[in-house]
């Protein structure tokens, strides 16, 4: 297995295969067989993977090999499976598949259990070539738009359009009386003062005068 950069070779290892079985050989509840599409959790168990140069660059290598579609947000219903990579020793690493069977634990998180569903198989770790270090400092350069500093309130959109958010201040409209609405109340007061006179000089006009 190898992994390439720039149409250049990048790395390689050499893995030979001992004790395989294949999914067929085991036993257990087809309802628990991963469904397609699911994304797996990586398992790396012993700290050869560490500390070992070889299984270091084998733990890469395979992560790289798995990875999928890289997201950003995870449904826990949807984490089905896991492959469990054990270092036995600085040269054979045993890799299985198992399912998640998840079962209630009295907390929000769920208790998992492994159940192994195959395939599994020992990996030696024969030959193998780390990257040139110049190629390495390469690969790890970002692109000059990754590197620029985030801009409050802007964001990308799924095809990298720029989105803005404003926030516009309380604009306590109201508390003003509006244009066309003035001309309204002025006609009302000047109509209910017509009112109130007019009803005052007929008062005056009904009382009687002193003889």
């Amino acid at each position: 297995m190898g992994r390439t950069y720039d149409h250049h070779i990048y790395d390689l290892v050499e893995l030979g295969v001992e004790n395989f079985k294949s999914m067929k050989s085991f036993s257990y509840d087809r309802k628990l067989a991963p469904q397609i599409g699911s994304k797996p959790f990586f398992a790396f168990v012993g700290e050869g993977f560490e500390s070992v140069e070889e299984l270091k660059h084998l733990k890469e290598v395979l992560l790289d090999l798995f990875r999928g579609e890289v997201v950003s947000n995870l449904n826990i219903a949807g984490l089905d499976r896991v492959y469990v990579c054990t270092a036995l020793f600085s040269n054979r690493v045993f890799f299985t598949h198992c399912a998640l069977r998840l079962k209630k634990s009295g907390t929000v998180v769920p208790r998992m259990e492994l159940v192994e569903v195959g395939p599994s198989m020992d990996l030696l770790v024969r030959r193998h070539r780390l990257p040139d270090e110049s190629l390495r400092k390469e690969t790890m350069k970002k692109a000059p738009e990754l590197t620029q500093k985030k801009v409050k309130n802007v964001s990308r959109d799924a095809i990298q359009g720029k989105v803005g958010r404003i926030y516009i201040p309380d604009q306590q409209v109201g508390e003003k009386a509006l244009p066309n609405k003035a001309k309204g109340v002025k006609r009302e007061r000047r109509e209910a003062k017509m009112k109130v006179e007019a009803k005052r000089q007929k008062q005056d006009s009904t009382i009687p005068s002193d003889p």
